[in-house]
Protein backbone atom coordinates (compact mmCIF):
# COMPACT_ATOMS: atom_id res chain seq x y z
CA UNK A 1 0.00 0.00 0.00
CA UNK A 2 2.04 2.95 -0.47
CA UNK A 3 1.08 6.46 -0.69
CA UNK A 4 2.76 6.63 -4.42
CA UNK A 5 0.84 9.27 -6.45
CA UNK A 6 -0.13 10.90 -3.17
CA UNK A 7 -0.07 13.69 -1.03
CA UNK A 8 0.83 14.55 2.55
CA UNK A 9 -0.19 10.46 2.83
CA UNK A 10 -3.70 11.31 1.55
CA UNK A 11 -5.36 8.01 -0.30
CA UNK A 12 -7.77 8.34 -3.28
CA UNK A 13 -10.80 6.90 -2.94
CA UNK A 14 -10.18 3.42 -4.62
CA UNK A 15 -7.26 2.98 -2.86
CA UNK A 16 -9.54 3.25 0.53
CA UNK A 17 -11.86 0.39 -0.91
CA UNK A 18 -9.00 -1.51 -1.77
CA UNK A 19 -7.29 -1.36 1.34
CA UNK A 20 -10.35 -2.36 3.03
CA UNK A 21 -9.97 -5.60 5.55
CA UNK A 22 -13.08 -7.22 3.76
CA UNK A 23 -12.44 -10.10 5.62
CA UNK A 24 -13.11 -8.44 8.88
CA UNK A 25 -16.54 -7.34 7.42
CA UNK A 26 -17.40 -10.58 6.22
CA UNK A 27 -17.16 -12.01 9.62
CA UNK A 28 -19.46 -8.92 11.36
CA UNK A 29 -21.66 -10.12 8.73
CA UNK A 30 -21.53 -13.34 9.77
CA UNK A 31 -21.96 -12.92 13.46
CA UNK A 32 -24.97 -10.19 12.78
CA UNK A 33 -26.61 -13.00 10.50
CA UNK A 34 -26.85 -15.66 13.04
CA UNK A 35 -28.18 -12.73 14.91
CA UNK A 36 -31.04 -12.62 12.59
CA UNK A 37 -31.96 -16.06 12.96
CA UNK A 38 -31.84 -16.22 16.53
CA UNK A 39 -34.37 -13.65 16.49
CA UNK A 40 -36.17 -15.03 13.90
CA UNK A 41 -36.78 -18.66 16.26
CA UNK A 42 -37.35 -16.81 19.54
CA UNK A 43 -39.92 -15.06 17.29
CA UNK A 44 -41.87 -18.23 16.88
CA UNK A 45 -40.30 -18.30 13.11
CA UNK A 46 -41.76 -14.92 12.26
CA UNK A 47 -39.70 -12.44 10.87
CA UNK A 48 -41.32 -9.49 12.57
CA UNK A 49 -40.70 -8.23 15.32
CA UNK A 50 -37.48 -8.64 15.77
CA UNK A 51 -35.59 -9.70 12.89
CA UNK A 52 -36.85 -7.24 10.50
CA UNK A 53 -36.14 -4.92 12.53
CA UNK A 54 -32.61 -5.95 13.16
CA UNK A 55 -31.94 -6.32 9.64
CA UNK A 56 -32.72 -2.94 8.95
CA UNK A 57 -30.52 -1.33 12.09
CA UNK A 58 -27.37 -3.53 10.66
CA UNK A 59 -28.24 -2.11 7.33
CA UNK A 60 -27.59 1.80 8.68
CA UNK A 61 -25.11 0.35 10.86
CA UNK A 62 -22.91 -1.31 7.67
CA UNK A 63 -23.69 2.02 5.85
CA UNK A 64 -22.23 4.39 8.69
CA UNK A 65 -19.41 1.65 9.47
CA UNK A 66 -18.63 2.26 5.71
CA UNK A 67 -18.59 5.65 5.76
CA UNK A 68 -16.39 6.22 8.92
CA UNK A 69 -13.87 3.73 7.13
CA UNK A 70 -13.32 6.07 5.03
CA UNK A 71 -12.46 9.17 6.50
CA UNK A 72 -9.12 9.89 6.99
CA UNK A 73 -7.48 9.02 10.77
CA UNK A 74 -6.17 12.51 11.08
CA UNK A 75 -9.69 13.83 10.63
CA UNK A 76 -10.97 11.38 13.30
CA UNK A 77 -8.26 12.91 15.93
CA UNK A 78 -9.10 16.22 15.04
CA UNK A 79 -13.04 15.52 16.08
CA UNK A 80 -11.83 13.40 19.26
CA UNK A 81 -12.28 16.01 22.21
CA UNK A 82 -15.46 17.58 20.70
CA UNK A 83 -17.18 14.37 20.54
CA UNK A 84 -16.73 13.68 23.79
CA UNK A 85 -17.58 16.93 25.07
CA UNK A 86 -21.09 16.07 23.17
CA UNK A 87 -21.20 12.46 23.99
CA UNK A 88 -20.84 13.85 28.03
CA UNK A 89 -23.77 16.64 27.26
CA UNK A 90 -25.86 13.97 26.46
CA UNK A 91 -24.96 11.99 28.90
CA UNK A 92 -26.11 15.23 30.96
CA UNK A 93 -29.20 15.70 29.34
CA UNK A 94 -30.62 12.09 29.38
CA UNK A 95 -30.75 12.95 33.19
CA UNK A 96 -33.06 15.80 32.86
CA UNK A 97 -35.14 15.00 29.53
CA UNK A 98 -34.02 11.14 29.20
CA UNK A 99 -37.02 8.12 28.73
CA UNK A 100 -37.16 5.87 31.18
CA UNK A 101 -36.91 2.04 30.42
CA UNK A 102 -36.40 -0.83 32.76
CA UNK A 103 -36.20 0.68 35.80
CA UNK A 104 -33.45 3.42 34.46
CA UNK A 105 -33.33 6.41 32.78
CA UNK A 106 -30.93 5.71 29.61
CA UNK A 107 -32.31 7.07 26.52
CA UNK A 108 -33.21 10.29 24.35
CA UNK A 109 -35.99 10.17 22.18
CA UNK A 110 -35.16 11.91 18.94
CA UNK A 111 -38.55 10.72 17.19
CA UNK A 112 -37.64 8.66 14.49
CA UNK A 113 -35.04 6.34 17.07
CA UNK A 114 -33.92 6.27 21.09
CA UNK A 115 -30.80 7.12 21.67
CA UNK A 116 -28.47 5.92 24.38
CA UNK A 117 -25.54 8.66 25.00
CA UNK A 118 -23.91 5.59 27.57
CA UNK A 119 -23.25 3.68 23.93
CA UNK A 120 -21.40 6.79 22.17
CA UNK A 121 -19.62 7.74 24.98
CA UNK A 122 -18.29 4.47 25.02
CA UNK A 123 -16.49 5.51 21.70
CA UNK A 124 -16.07 8.75 22.52
CA UNK A 125 -14.09 8.10 25.52
CA UNK A 126 -12.14 5.14 23.20
CA UNK A 127 -11.16 8.42 21.13
CA UNK A 128 -10.55 10.78 23.43
CA UNK A 129 -8.01 8.85 25.36
CA UNK A 130 -5.83 7.99 22.01
CA UNK A 131 -6.02 11.35 21.48
CA UNK A 132 -4.36 12.01 24.35
CA UNK A 133 -1.82 9.39 24.36
CA UNK A 134 -1.32 9.90 21.37
CA UNK A 135 0.50 13.14 22.08
CA UNK A 136 2.30 11.97 25.47
CA UNK A 137 5.86 10.29 25.62
CA UNK A 138 6.41 6.93 27.61
CA UNK A 139 8.19 8.90 30.21
CA UNK A 140 5.10 11.39 30.83
CA UNK A 141 2.30 8.40 30.76
CA UNK A 142 4.47 7.15 34.20
CA UNK A 143 4.01 10.58 35.82
CA UNK A 144 1.18 10.55 38.25
CA UNK A 145 -0.27 14.50 37.18
CA UNK A 146 -0.34 13.25 33.46
CA UNK A 147 -3.03 10.24 34.42
CA UNK A 148 -5.05 12.55 36.84
CA UNK A 149 -7.12 14.03 33.15
CA UNK A 150 -7.19 10.39 31.36
CA UNK A 151 -8.35 9.65 35.02
CA UNK A 152 -11.57 12.22 35.00
CA UNK A 153 -12.23 11.28 31.56
CA UNK A 154 -13.35 8.10 32.50
CA UNK A 155 -14.92 8.80 35.79
CA UNK A 156 -16.96 11.84 34.53
CA UNK A 157 -19.24 9.56 32.46
CA UNK A 158 -19.13 6.68 34.62
CA UNK A 159 -20.77 8.88 37.72
CA UNK A 160 -23.27 10.45 34.79
CA UNK A 161 -24.16 6.63 33.96
CA UNK A 162 -24.04 5.68 37.47
CA UNK A 163 -26.68 8.41 38.45
CA UNK A 164 -29.35 6.85 35.80
CA UNK A 165 -28.90 4.35 37.23
CA UNK A 166 -26.89 1.88 34.95
CA UNK A 167 -24.31 0.34 36.74
CA UNK A 168 -23.51 -1.98 34.60
CA UNK A 169 -22.63 0.23 31.65
CA UNK A 170 -20.83 2.02 33.90
CA UNK A 171 -18.44 -0.29 35.41
CA UNK A 172 -18.04 -1.34 31.14
CA UNK A 173 -17.23 2.10 31.00
CA UNK A 174 -14.18 1.98 33.29
CA UNK A 175 -13.15 -1.34 32.26
CA UNK A 176 -12.57 0.03 28.88
CA UNK A 177 -10.83 2.54 30.05
CA UNK A 178 -9.01 0.63 32.31
CA UNK A 179 -7.96 -1.23 29.59
CA UNK A 180 -6.36 1.27 27.44
CA UNK A 181 -4.63 2.73 30.14
CA UNK A 182 -3.10 -0.75 31.26
CA UNK A 183 -1.61 -0.70 27.10
CA UNK A 184 -0.14 2.63 26.81
CA UNK A 185 1.82 1.88 30.22
CA UNK A 186 0.47 3.37 33.20
CA UNK A 187 2.35 1.18 36.15
CA UNK A 188 1.13 -1.61 37.83
CA UNK A 189 1.05 0.13 41.19
CA UNK A 190 -1.39 2.44 40.31
CA UNK A 191 -4.23 0.02 39.02
CA UNK A 192 -3.09 -1.61 42.75
CA UNK A 193 -4.06 1.62 44.19
CA UNK A 194 -7.16 2.39 42.78
CA UNK A 195 -8.29 -2.19 43.73
CA UNK A 196 -7.34 -0.70 47.34
CA UNK A 197 -9.14 2.10 47.23
CA UNK A 198 -12.48 0.41 45.85
CA UNK A 199 -12.16 -2.40 48.11
CA UNK A 200 -12.07 0.07 50.95
CA UNK A 201 -15.50 1.84 49.56
CA UNK A 202 -17.63 -1.21 49.29
CA UNK A 203 -19.25 -1.03 51.85
CA UNK A 204 -20.51 2.43 51.55
CA UNK A 205 -21.33 1.58 47.68
CA UNK A 206 -23.31 -1.13 48.80
CA UNK A 207 -25.41 1.19 51.06
CA UNK A 208 -25.82 3.22 48.07
CA UNK A 209 -26.82 0.34 45.63
CA UNK A 210 -30.49 0.21 44.44
CA UNK A 211 -32.65 -2.67 45.93
CA UNK A 212 -32.51 -4.74 42.60
CA UNK A 213 -28.98 -4.26 42.51
CA UNK A 214 -28.22 -5.38 45.99
CA UNK A 215 -30.65 -8.69 44.75
CA UNK A 216 -28.42 -9.34 41.44
CA UNK A 217 -25.40 -9.52 43.43
CA UNK A 218 -27.09 -11.80 45.93
CA UNK A 219 -28.77 -14.12 43.32
CA UNK A 220 -25.29 -13.80 41.88
CA UNK A 221 -23.94 -15.68 45.02
CA UNK A 222 -26.92 -18.25 45.40
CA UNK A 223 -29.65 -18.33 42.89
CA UNK A 224 -32.06 -20.80 44.76
CA UNK A 225 -32.32 -17.78 47.74
CA UNK A 226 -34.98 -16.45 45.83
CA UNK A 227 -35.72 -18.79 42.66
CA UNK A 228 -39.19 -17.47 41.34
CA UNK A 229 -38.13 -13.85 41.79
CA UNK A 230 -34.57 -12.77 41.40
CA UNK A 231 -32.75 -16.01 40.40
CA UNK A 232 -35.60 -17.09 37.87
CA UNK A 233 -33.55 -15.47 35.16
CA UNK A 234 -29.96 -17.01 35.61
CA UNK A 235 -31.89 -20.62 36.73
CA UNK A 236 -34.05 -20.76 33.67
CA UNK A 237 -30.78 -19.67 31.64
CA UNK A 238 -28.72 -22.59 32.53
CA UNK A 239 -31.43 -25.30 32.33
CA UNK A 240 -31.69 -24.04 28.49
CA UNK A 241 -27.77 -24.06 28.03
CA UNK A 242 -27.82 -27.86 29.80
CA UNK A 243 -30.93 -28.62 27.73
CA UNK A 244 -28.93 -28.18 24.62
CA UNK A 245 -26.35 -30.77 25.18
CA UNK A 246 -23.29 -30.99 22.68
CA UNK A 247 -25.44 -30.16 19.62
CA UNK A 248 -28.88 -28.91 20.09
CA UNK A 249 -32.43 -29.65 19.99
CA UNK A 250 -32.64 -28.13 16.12
CA UNK A 251 -33.72 -24.76 14.64
CA UNK A 252 -36.90 -23.69 16.06
CA UNK A 253 -37.30 -25.93 18.47
CA UNK A 254 -35.52 -24.57 21.28
CA UNK A 255 -38.45 -25.26 24.10
CA UNK A 256 -37.60 -22.85 27.10
CA UNK A 257 -37.62 -20.07 24.69
CA UNK A 258 -40.81 -20.95 22.71
CA UNK A 259 -42.76 -21.67 25.54
CA UNK A 260 -41.39 -18.22 27.78
CA UNK A 261 -39.65 -19.59 30.03
CA UNK A 262 -36.55 -17.76 29.54
CA UNK A 263 -36.62 -14.24 29.99
CA UNK A 264 -35.52 -11.58 27.72
CA UNK A 265 -34.67 -14.12 25.45
CA UNK A 266 -34.39 -11.93 22.45
CA UNK A 267 -31.57 -9.54 24.15
CA UNK A 268 -29.94 -10.38 27.41
CA UNK A 269 -30.33 -14.11 27.37
CA UNK A 270 -30.01 -14.55 23.38
CA UNK A 271 -26.90 -16.59 23.78
CA UNK A 272 -28.94 -19.24 25.45
CA UNK A 273 -31.17 -19.02 23.05
CA UNK A 274 -28.88 -20.04 20.68
CA UNK A 275 -26.75 -22.79 22.89
CA UNK A 276 -30.17 -24.06 23.30
CA UNK A 277 -31.01 -24.98 20.07
CA UNK A 278 -27.59 -25.27 18.79
CA UNK A 279 -26.22 -26.65 21.34
CA UNK A 280 -22.29 -26.80 22.47
CA UNK A 281 -20.92 -26.96 19.34
CA UNK A 282 -23.34 -24.15 18.02
CA UNK A 283 -22.16 -22.12 20.75
CA UNK A 284 -18.50 -22.56 20.46
CA UNK A 285 -18.41 -21.96 16.77
CA UNK A 286 -19.75 -18.32 17.54
CA UNK A 287 -17.18 -17.82 20.20
CA UNK A 288 -14.67 -18.91 17.18
CA UNK A 289 -16.01 -15.77 14.95
CA UNK A 290 -15.53 -13.62 18.04
CA UNK A 291 -12.14 -15.06 18.45
CA UNK A 292 -10.91 -14.02 14.52
CA UNK A 293 -12.56 -10.74 14.76
CA UNK A 294 -10.75 -10.13 18.06
CA UNK A 295 -7.93 -11.20 16.69
CA UNK A 296 -7.96 -8.81 13.62
CA UNK A 297 -8.71 -5.64 16.01
CA UNK A 298 -5.47 -6.62 17.59
CA UNK A 299 -3.27 -7.17 14.69
CA UNK A 300 -4.44 -3.85 12.45
CA UNK A 301 -3.84 -2.15 16.05
CA UNK A 302 -0.47 -3.88 16.17
CA UNK A 303 -0.09 -2.73 12.65
CA UNK A 304 -0.55 0.91 12.69
CA UNK A 305 2.07 3.37 12.15
CA UNK A 306 0.60 5.92 15.24
CA UNK A 307 -0.37 5.73 18.55
CA UNK A 308 -3.03 7.05 17.74
CA UNK A 309 -4.32 4.11 15.22
CA UNK A 310 -3.10 1.98 17.54
CA UNK A 311 -5.40 3.16 21.14
CA UNK A 312 -8.19 3.42 18.79
CA UNK A 313 -8.00 -0.09 17.46
CA UNK A 314 -7.29 -1.62 20.79
CA UNK A 315 -9.54 0.25 22.62
CA UNK A 316 -12.56 -0.62 20.67
CA UNK A 317 -11.67 -4.40 20.42
CA UNK A 318 -11.41 -4.07 23.96
CA UNK A 319 -14.79 -3.08 24.08
CA UNK A 320 -16.10 -5.47 22.05
CA UNK A 321 -14.21 -8.29 23.95
CA UNK A 322 -15.91 -7.18 27.19
CA UNK A 323 -19.26 -7.37 25.68
CA UNK A 324 -18.65 -11.05 24.69
CA UNK A 325 -17.46 -11.26 28.07
CA UNK A 326 -19.69 -10.22 30.24
CA UNK A 327 -22.89 -11.37 28.12
CA UNK A 328 -21.61 -15.04 28.15
CA UNK A 329 -20.45 -15.41 31.44
CA UNK A 330 -23.68 -13.77 32.75
CA UNK A 331 -26.10 -16.00 31.06
CA UNK A 332 -23.94 -18.97 32.27
CA UNK A 333 -23.86 -17.43 36.19
CA UNK A 334 -20.59 -16.47 36.47
CA UNK A 335 -21.30 -12.63 36.77
CA UNK A 336 -24.05 -11.05 38.25
CA UNK A 337 -27.07 -10.16 35.52
CA UNK A 338 -26.16 -6.67 34.52
CA UNK A 339 -27.99 -5.95 31.48
CA UNK A 340 -25.33 -6.12 29.02
CA UNK A 341 -25.87 -6.97 24.76
CA UNK A 342 -24.10 -10.26 23.10
CA UNK A 343 -22.50 -7.77 20.39
CA UNK A 344 -24.40 -7.73 16.82
CA UNK A 345 -26.53 -10.64 18.05
CA UNK A 346 -28.73 -9.71 20.85
CA UNK A 347 -31.87 -7.24 19.69
CA UNK A 348 -31.19 -3.46 19.86
CA UNK A 349 -30.49 -0.29 17.63
CA UNK A 350 -28.27 2.07 19.68
CA UNK A 351 -25.95 -0.84 20.69
CA UNK A 352 -25.76 -2.43 16.74
CA UNK A 353 -25.29 0.66 15.31
CA UNK A 354 -22.51 1.90 18.02
CA UNK A 355 -20.57 -1.17 17.59
CA UNK A 356 -20.80 -0.90 13.32
CA UNK A 357 -19.38 2.39 13.29
CA UNK A 358 -16.88 1.58 16.35
CA UNK A 359 -15.78 -1.14 13.67
CA UNK A 360 -15.57 1.58 11.76
CA UNK A 361 -13.30 3.37 13.26
CA UNK A 362 -11.02 0.38 13.13
CA UNK A 363 -11.16 0.32 9.39
CA UNK A 364 -10.16 3.54 8.76
CA UNK A 365 -6.91 2.92 11.31
CA UNK A 366 -6.12 -0.49 8.97
CA UNK A 367 -7.03 1.88 5.57
CA UNK A 368 -4.61 4.55 7.40
CA UNK A 369 -2.21 2.47 8.92
CA UNK A 370 0.74 4.00 6.78
CA UNK A 371 -0.66 7.85 7.63
CA UNK A 372 2.03 9.76 9.97
CA UNK A 373 0.35 12.01 12.40
CA UNK A 374 2.30 14.69 14.02
CA UNK A 375 2.12 14.97 17.57
CA UNK A 376 0.70 18.23 19.15
CA UNK A 377 0.05 18.82 22.87
CA UNK A 378 -2.41 16.92 24.66
CA UNK A 379 -4.75 19.87 25.31
CA UNK A 380 -4.73 20.99 21.59
CA UNK A 381 -8.67 20.96 20.62
CA UNK A 382 -7.45 20.90 16.79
Amino acid sequence: MAFIGTRNGELTFLQKVRNINWLLVLLLGLVATTGFFALYSVAGGKIDPWASRQMMRFALGATLMMAVAMVDIRALMRIAYPFYFVSLVLLAIVEFFGSIGMGAQRWLDLGIINLQPSELMRLALVLALARYFHSLSYEDIGRVRWIVIPVLMIVLPAGLVIIQPDLGTALLTMMTGAGILFLVGVRWWKFAVVAVVALAAMPLAWQRLHGYQKDRILTFLNPERDPLGAGYHILQSKIALGSGGLWGKGFLQGTQSHLNFLPEKQTDFVFTTLAEEFGMIGGVALLAVYIMILAYGFAIGVRSRSQFGRLVAFGVTITFFIYIFVNVAMVMGLVPIVGIPLPLVSYGGTAMVTILVGFGLVLSVSIHRDVPIPRRGPFDLF
